[in-house]
């Protein structure tokens, strides 16, 4: 019954964050924020309070939606600082340059002032308690993106950057990635003195082409790095076994509604390779819906 009443709790934060998420991350003011902060709570704690009444929930009243909001917000969401991405190697040391390839188009977008966002893996609680991550900055921050017919479709945000520290820390010897997007990890992953190469995936020849013209140049182990220009699934099974890879790191997909089945298609191809190591992009998320 307890676990019963977790699951529906799970399905009904995803659902209220969902539709927040698509249709209106940017809604909360930054004077509402100040003004609840005025009593002596947390920007977090403000920002979820704005939240929890724009869900309908009455955390003053209904013991529910109380439950609702100690259970998950406290844990949810986060205030981050600009600082710490902002000295993250990739957004020191690479330029991304306002330049259309076809379809596709490289520029920076931004987050406005206590704009909500996903920011790490889901967090798997006992008893199967669910809390997505939420961030937000109290001031506007920029991120490298790829746009695919004007639709944001990679990028290099404080998600991608926390959700790929795993894959960045294990990686070593000669590293397979499959998905380039702007290069975040391949470029994290050349500046380690224990990885002797990195061969890149891609089937997208745009996001290609705006890499070795516009970012690689730019990596300073740019020699470590090999791309090649196929499907990420044909690749791996004809030709991953005989690359003799260290180490495999596949960021193929949007998100978890789209991941899951190319998840669980690449997996099928680890036992040709006994000996080398995998991860997955947001596996830890994308585990809690299998």
């Amino acid at each position: 019954m307890e676990n019963d009443s977790i699951k529906e709790a799970n399905y009904k934060v995803f659902a209220l964050l969902s539709n927040y998420l698509n249709h209106a991350p940017d809604f909360i003011e930054k004077e509402e924020i100040e003004e609840i902060v005025k009593g002596g709570v947390s920007f977090e704690y403000a920002f979820g309070v704005i939240l929890a009444a724009a869900f309908g929930l009455d955390i003053v009243d209904n013991a529910d939606d109380r439950d609702l909001f100690y259970n998950y917000f406290k844990n949810m969401i986060h205030q981050l600082d600009t600082s710490e991405y902002y000295n993250n190697p990739y957004y020191k040391n690479i330029k991304i340059p306002n330049i259309k390839v076809g379809n596709s188009e490289l520029k920076y977008e931004k987050y406005k002032p206590f704009e909500g966002f996903v920011c790490d893996d889901i967090i798997q609680m006992e008893k199967g308690r669910q809390i997505p991550q939420i961030g937000f900055f109290a001031t506007e921050f920029k991120f490298p993106a790829v746009l695919e017919n004007d639709r944001i479709w990679m990028t290099i945000t404080p998600n991608e950057i926390e959700t790929m520290k795993e894959a960045v820390d294990g990686a070593y010897g000669n590293v397979l990635t499959f998905g380039l997007g702007l290069g975040y990890y391949p470029y994290m992953v050349s500046e380690k003195d224990n990885v002797d190469s990195i061969t890149i995936i891609e089937t997208n020849e745009d996001v290609i082409d705006l890499f070795k013209k516009h970012v690689l140049p730019q990596f300073r182990n740019a020699e470590k790095v090999k791309i090649i220009k196929a499907d990420a699934f044909e690749y791996a099974q004809k030709h991953m076994a005989k690359g003799k890879y260290d180490f495999v790191f596949t960021d193929l997909w949007h998100d978890v509604s789209d991941g899951i089945d190319m998840y669980l298609k690449m997996k099928k191809y680890e036992r040709k390779s006994p000996n080398t190591v995998f991860m997955y992009w947001i596996e830890k998320s994308i585990l809690c819906y299998l």
